[in-house]
């Protein structure tokens, strides 16, 4: 699977940014695709799951903050990010699970940089 990430950028603290990651295979067949991030000097971190029957999960810290969503159609997940704050800026990763009879595996994209600062 290969996974290309898009909508980093620059934006200030309180504002808005939408982060995109189109998967080269049918979203469908993945059981749980996820943003994660990793800001310098830091461990890399879940921040947003979706699992391919439409449960979500958040880290705590953007919980009421941020939306995963995918478009099956599209083979895409998205990361509405609301309210940014400067503790948001890291690099974000598009990640997918998959599983099955023969074993399981991660895939990555590459990261897309998110800077919150005034």
């Amino acid at each position: 699977v290969q996974l290309q990430a898009s909508g980093g950028g620059l934006v200030q603290p309180g504002g808005s940014l939408r982060l995109s990651c189109a998967a080269s295979r049918n979203i469908f067949e993945i059981n749980v695709m996820a943003w994660y991030r990793q800001a310098p000097g830091e461990q890399r971190e879940l921040v947003a799951s979706i699992t391919n029957g439409g449960m979500t999960n958040y880290e705590d810290s953007v919980r009421g903050r941020f939306t995963i969503s995918k478009d099956n159609a599209e083979n895409t997940i998205n990361l509405q990010m609301n309210s940014l704050k400067p503790e948001d800026t890291a690099v974000y990763y598009c990640n997918a699970h998959i599983a099955d009879f023969v074993g399981a595996a991660d895939y990555w994209g590459l990261g897309t940089l998110v800077t919150v600062s005034s």
